[in-house]
């Protein structure tokens, strides 16, 4: 009976390398698998029509035109005032080149607890143009008279009113550097000016 267990086990072993043989080993190189293209780039279509942005809103001048001065302050500050897009030139030498930043309401504040309305009287629904002023010059004969006197102006803030059967611009000249708001620090009145629409 041993002698049959013996040539039995041999047997298998014989087989298991006889199978292992059996694999075939392949020389020739691993097969090349090839990924998908990348998709093509969208490219415009020539039928569709082209996008539009909205542009930012335009603030529109509340006073353009040339004004003769209504009070003492606008006599002396810059006698005849002309306002201009981007410019407020007195005929004095007195001369304001501004931006336009905002239109407000006479109700806003431009400090904390001050508004335009009860600085410049007029009615809390007014509309207001607020202008930047970028660089300006004195009055010639008296710097002083400028609207801050000494110091920059900051911001102008006009507002063109009727009183009575006359077209009145009002003015008032704001220093600080911060743009006027409720929660501004450093912005005050330096002068309130009226002026009356030149007749041609």
């Amino acid at each position: 009976m041993r002698l049959c267990v013996l040539p039995l086990a041999a047997l298998v072993a014989l087989s298991a390398c006889q199978q292992q043989a059996a694999v075939p080993v392949s020389a020739a190189a691993p097969e090349e698998t090839v990924a998908a293209p990348p998709p093509a780039l969208p490219s415009p279509d020539p039928n569709a029509a082209p996008v539009e942005r909205a542009a930012p809103p335009v603030i529109k001048p509340v006073a353009l035109g040339d004004f003769v001065p209504g009070t003492p302050v606008a006599n002396t500050a810059t006698g005849r005032l002309s306002i201009e897009d981007s410019k407020l030139q007195g005929a004095n030498g007195a001369s304001f080149g501004t931006e336009r930043v905002a239109l407000v309401k006479g109700g806003d504040e431009y400090s904390a607890g001050a508004t335009y309305a009860a600085s410049m009287q007029i009615d809390a629904s007014q509309p207001v143009e607020l202008r930047h002023v970028v660089e300006q010059t004195p009055p010639t004969a008296n710097p002083a008279d400028a609207f801050c006197g000494g110091a920059p102006t900051g911001y102008i803030a006009l507002a063109k009113v009727g009183e009575g059967d006359q077209e009145m611009v009002k003015v008032l000249a704001l220093q600080g550097d911060d743009l006027p708001a409720p929660g501004a620090k450093g912005v005050s009145v330096c002068a309130a000016a009226s002026y009356l629409v030149a007749s041609r």
